[in-house]
Formats: C-alpha cells, sequence, structure tokens
C-alpha cells in the first residue's frame, strides 16, 4: 500500500473514532505533538465517576479462601479427601487433602463482610469497598494470567490497561507521565517491564517506572555547571531540532514519543522533586500508612506516593511487588502473615486518605492479583494455582460501597453466582472511568483491537458492581 494513501486512510479513521477517543489521543497519533493538560478531551460517552486509577497489584494469586472468601467447609474437612469432584490442579503429582483456612474470619463494617483476621486494616474499611468473590480467568500459568489481567489477552507484546486508558483519555498535567509505575525495591515483578508496556499502541502511552528510593528518576537534576538561562536555551534549541526532524516523519509514531517523553522529562525536573518529597506531609498521615514501622514503611510510602501523584494529575498508578510474593505453594499460612502484615495498613490507608481528602469519589483503588487458589493442599501447607475462582477489591469512582459481589461453591474451588471475568471486570472499570469499552479501539493487524475484545470475549459491564 503506498504510505501516503495509509496515512490519510489512518487519519480518517481516527477522526471518525475521536468521540470515542478523545482529541487528546487523536493530537497524538496525527502528529508529534504531546499531551498537553490545557488541551481538554472530547465529551466521555457517558458521565464518567472517576479520573483515575490507583492498582495495588499482588503478583502471585492470593489465597481468596484464606483471604476474602470465607468457607467453613474447608476446616470441616481438612484433612480428607477433596469431596467436589474434579479439580483442575496445576502440579498434580503434589496434590493433597483438603487444606482448612489457619485463620479466623469475623464479620467487618455496617455491611457485614467477613474477611480474615490477618486483614484487620482492610476490615476498617469493608464499608468503603466492593469485594468481588467470583472472579475468573483463562489461565492458570502466572505469566499469561498476568497478561490476560493487564492486557486482557494471554499473549505478549500487547497494551496494558494504563495504556489503554491513557490512550483514551489523556493526561491532565504536562509536567509529570500520565501513567506511573512504583516499583519495589526488591526488583521487577514477574512478566518485567511486559505489565506496563504500551504493545502496538505508540510508545507514548507505556507506563514511566520510578525507581524505588529517593531519586525515583534518573538524571533528573540539571547539571551544577548549568545556568537556569542556559537550560532553558538549551532546551528551546533541541526542541526546534526535534520539530524539525519530526515534521520529516510525520506517521513515526515512536519517534513522536520519543520527542514528547524527552519534553515531559524537561518538565519533571520541577514537578517530580516537589510530587516524591514525603516531608510536607503530617505526622498523622505517616503514621495513617505505616511508615513508622519498618514493616510496612516501605509499601506505605509508596501508597502514600501513589496517593500525591494522583493528587496531582496523574491519571493511572501502579504499585507492584517483586517476583511472585503471593505465590504460597509452600508454607501458605506462613507467607500470608507475612504479606498482610507489610501490605494490610498501607493499602486501606490509601483508601482512608484519600476519602478524607474528597479523591476516593474520582479515583479508583483496585487490590487484585491475577488468580487464585485450590481449597486442597500442594504438599503439606501450599495451595496452587486456581483460575476458576478469585477475590479482588475495588474501592471509590462510582463502586458500590460495602457491597460483596458473587459466590463460590463451598470450598471456594469455583464461581457459580454472578460470574465476573476478567474482560467484564474491565469493561466496567472503563465505564466508570467514562468509557464505552465497545468504542475505545485502535487499528492493528487488519482488525479494530480493543482491551476488552467484546465480539470475542462477551465482555459486558456488570452494573451490580456500581452504585
Amino acid at each position: 500500500m503506498n504510505p501516503a494513501h495509509f496515512a490519510i486512510q489512518r487519519r480518517a479513521f481516527l477522526a471518525r473514532a475521536a468521540g470515542g477517543l478523545g482529541s487528546l489521543a487523536l493530537a497524538q497519533l496525527l502528529g508529534p505533538g504531546r499531551i498537553s493538560a490545557s488541551n481538554p478531551a472530547l465529551p466521555a460517552q457517558h458521565r464518567p465517576r472517576a479520573r483515575a486509577v490507583i492498582s495495588l497489584f499482588q503478583h502471585g494469586g492470593p489465597s481468596q479462601m484464606d483471604l476474602f472468601d470465607y468457607k467453613p467447609a474447608l476446616n470441616k474437612w481438612s484433612g480428607k479427601p477433596y469431596p467436589g469432584g474434579e479439580l483442575e490442579v496445576h502440579f498434580d503429582k503434589q496434590a493433597g487433602n483438603v487444606l482448612g483456612a489457619p485463620y479466623e474470619f469475623s464479620p467487618r463494617g455496617q455491611c457485614g463482610m467477613h474477611l480474615s483476621e490477618l486483614l484487620p486494616h482492610t476490615g476498617r474499611i469493608a464499608d468503603d469497598i466492593t469485594l468481588v468473590r467470583s472472579m475468573t480467568t483463562g489461565s492458570v500459568d502466572h505469566e499469561s494470567a498476568l497478561r490476560i489481567m493487564h492486557t486482557g489477552r494471554f499473549l505478549a507484546g500487547l497494551p496494558s490497561m494504563g495504556s489503554w486508558l491513557l490512550y483514551g483519555l489523556g493526561s491532565e498535567n504536562e509536567n509529570l507521565p500520565a501513567y506511573v509505575v512504583l516499583s519495589d525495591p526488591g526488583g521487577l515483578p514477574v512478566d518485567g517491564e511486559r505489565n506496563w508496556s504500551s504493545g502496538f499502541l505508540p510508545a507514548l502511552y507505556q507506563g514511566t517506572a520510578f525507581q524505588p528510593g529517593p531519586s525515583p528518576v534518573f538524571h533528573l537534576k540539571t547539571p551544577s555547571h548549568l545556568s537556569v538561562t542556559a537550560r532553558s536555551n538549551q532546551l528551546d534549541l533541541l526542541s526546534r531540532l526535534n520539530r524539525d526532524h519530526a515534521s520529516r516523519f510525520p506517521d513515526n509514531t515512536e519517534l513522536a514519543a520519543r520527542i514528547a517523553n524527552l519534553e515531559t522529562a524537561a518538565r519533571m525536573q520541577g514537578a517530580v522533586p516537589e510530587a516524591v518529597d514525603l516531608s510536607s506531609e503530617s505526622a498523622a498521615t505517616r503514621k495513617l500508612y505505616g511508615l513508622d514501622n519498618p514493616v510496612t514503611a516501605e509499601y506505605g510510602r509508596r501508597c502514600l506516593l501513589a496517593r500525591r501523584l494522583v493528587e496531582r494529575g496523574v491519571r493511572y498508578v501502579q504499585l507492584f511487588l517483586s517476583g511472585q510474593p503471593w505465590d504460597t505453594h509452600d508454607k501458605n499460612a506462613e507467607r500470608l502473615k507475612g504479606l498482610c502484615a507489610a501490605t494490610d495498613q498501607p493499602s486501606a490507608a490509601l483508601v482512608q486518605d484519600l476519602k478524607a481528602r474528597g479523591l476516593l469519589d474520582s479515583t479508583v483503588v483496585l487490590w487484585t492479583g491475577e488468580f487464585g487458589r485450590l481449597p486442597i493442599s500442594q504438599g503439606t501447607d501450599g495451595r496452587d494455582h486456581n483460575r476458576h475462582a478469585f477475590s479482588l477489591w475495588v474501592a471509590g469512582g462510582g463502586f458500590k460501597a460495602g457491597h460483596v459481589h458473587g459466590a463460590t461453591d463451598d470450598f471456594g474451588y469455583k464461581a457459580v453466582q454472578d460470574v465476573v471475568s476478567v474482560h467484564d471486570f474491565h469493561a466496567t472499570l472503563l465505564h466508570t472511568l467514562g468509557i464505552d469499552h465497545n468504542a475505545l479501539r485502535f487499528p492493528h493487524e487488519g482488525r479494530e483491537a480493543s482491551l476488552t475484545d467484546p465480539e470475542v470475549t462477551g465482555a459486558r459491564i456488570i452494573p451490580q458492581l456500581l452504585s
């Protein structure tokens, strides 16, 4: 195909789709501009409830029946053969008998939501969250299940949900990245940077990883030997040279993204140090997040930083854990205790803090892993992977507070009531942000690709999750 003809066709398609994508996304694809906070998007398909998302991702597959999904039958049958029929077992040679839940459950909040004793702080926000106990996914393997949760597909190299949101909504602050990843000081999560890749979307929409520690962005500080005037002149010259170069390659989105990212980086020199400086936070706020406790301090800092970034117009913030710590193939009870001790208080504090500041109504907080665990033991004290049921909770942004949705069978193995697929959840989340998941599309390999791909997945909005 003639490249010029393709460019005309591409522009025509995007112009037709502008009502669904927003003028910010359209502007980025039609030329090498930048996402501008002063350039509002076109009206959404419906009234948005939320404008930002904070994803607290729990790599490895948290055990739903030990944390969120109270199942008395587990302890009744503990140590006995599983009576519920066939199970899909990942490591079948290590499959054992029913494994009881080692911790007590109790009703929390006015809503009476049953939660594990390992989650006392989450219990305090029970009336603010939607607990979905009937989630299902399409894979029992970590990498592919992670991709389904983040991109809607089990294949590698596709755009993450954060990239889709940025593509559809644009940014609210031109001085900060619109999509920020707060990484774990222990290292990358499973599947690494693919978790926040923009895939086939223009590179402009990929996540920007902030490093742990006092310098989250490398080389952010202007060299000491440069004066303010000299630095300004230098950046002006670079901008003119970049624009001249970009004008000769109008369809090169990688080039446009590099230029836009460099310009954002220059503006970040002033905005990032202030955004990541926690010294201005009150002693009460720091204590709320557990910064005074070495067990909770690290995760608490990142949760607090997520609030500060959203407060300053960042659209999508993700917190990841190193490796896959919730993958409790052994020492299930012991490892759950340690993980909850580190993450429960900061996660709940984030919801409490957003609510106190009037930000929870416009911010979605999502706590989830990629799948759940089995009701039988792996070895003596572990649990294997389970794709047929897992739990997640979500707060704010139009989700129904103090609500438990769906149910699993007596042993927590399979979702049996009001089942919610990952694609359904994606569609519902997009809806709270004012986006029709059917309209959020991008031309790729001869078809209109999307996050939910409803023609294939049957993705639908779940109205019972919304207030």
